[in-house]
């Protein structure tokens, strides 16, 4: 019969399907498929300076790497034989009586050869690394943190990790961990700090030197006649953070405006009257002598609003604890009403 090529045999079809290792997975290592290696994820303590300014830091890590005398093979000779223990699966069952006709099995690895599924006798153990295949070695990494990244972000050194026979190596993976500032806090691409000035300063005008995260001095003053409320904020600009990969491009930063005022009785009678002659006139109308008469009297006293705010929540979950309590009750009340009717 014309056609293309001959039948093919069942041992064909599977060899397609599992390679010429056959069933078991007990071929040659050359064939045998390479695992992913683990990453491994190192925190690492940046300031905010260092995310302004960009930064490189050594560091020195340890890390397993195949051994270059046996290339990762543990022997002398590059042979392994089968580990007897497991029969080269790498792992073990036992199985336990939990009760009357029941069992439990639990896998774990093979204590014998670690998992390894091969055994290495003692004359052809590699000398230089006990047949463990691997050796420690401290590796030099330099980490390049770039201007204006941010916290928890990363930065990959792929292929870096731990090495182990037939395993596709991992990455170290560094992940950037923003102390606090004590000035200066990060909002996106922008910068927000608080300054205090004083009563004199927030009517009057005032100036100050700002020591920028990249050692730069900035003169930060106010307009002319310009009054500053408390709790104001002011923005100057491209002196925020800078974007990640574009530096020269940067956010805006933020000053946030206490006012302190003066102490409790700072200010004497005359003071106040001078300060009222310069000052716009007072809002509120004058009372007449009649007016005070007719009114009840007074007394302000400082508060704590915080505290105010935590005891209003606290009479808030006792009143609606009592009123779960009534609502209980009230079943009860009635059941004893039905009987005496």
């Amino acid at each position: 019969m014309g056609g293309g090529g001959g039948a093919h045999s069942p041992f064909d079809i599977f060899e397609s399907f599992f390679g010429s290792g056959g069933f078991g997975g007990g071929g040659s290592s050359r064939g045998r498929r390479q695992r992913q290696g683990d990453d491994v994820v190192h925190s690492l303590k940046v300031s905010l300076e260092d995310l302004y300014n960009g930064t490189t830091k050594t560091l020195s890590l340890s890390r397993n790497a195949l051994c270059s005398k046996c290339r990762g093979k543990g022997s002398k000779s590059g042979a392994s034989g089968t580990c007897y223990g497991c029969h080269g699966t790498g792992m073990k069952v036992t199985t336990r009586q939990i009760g009357l006709g029941m069992f439990q099995q639990m896998q774990h690895i093979c204590p014998d050869c670690r998992g390894s599924g091969e055994v290495i006798s003692e004359r052809d153990k590699c000398p230089h690394c006990r047949g463990n295949k691997v050796n420690k070695e401290k590796k030099v990494l330099e980490v390049h943190v770039e201007k204006g990244m941010r916290h928890e972000q990363k930065i990959t050194f792929q292929g870096q990790a731990d090495e182990a026979p037939d395993t596709v190596t991992g990455d170290i993976v560094f992940v950037l961990q923003l102390k606090e500032h004590p000035k200066f806090k990060r909002k996106v691409d922008d910068l927000e700090m608080e300054h205090t000035i004083s009563l004199t300063e927030a009517l009057c005008g005032f100036q100050f030197e700002l020591t920028h995260l990249d050692g730069r001095h900035l003169l930060i003053k106010s307009n002319p006649g310009e009054v500053i409320k408390p709790g104001q904020c002011k923005a100057i600009n491209d002196e925020g953070m800078p974007q990640h990969g574009r530096p020269f491009i940067k956010g805006q930063l933020y000053i946030r405006f206490k006012v302190e005022f003066p102490v409790h009785g700072a200010l004497s009678p005359e003071q106040c009257g001078t300060i009222e002659t310069i000052l716009p006139s007072r809002s509120g109308k004058k009372l007449s002598d009649m007016e005070i008469d007719n009114c009840e009297e007074t007394t302000l006293h400082d508060v704590n609003m915080e505290y105010e705010d935590r005891r209003r929540k606290m009479q808030q979950h006792r009143e609606a604890y009592d009123e779960d309590d009534e609502d209980d009750d009230e079943p009860s009340m009635q059941r004893v009403q039905c009987a005496q009717q």
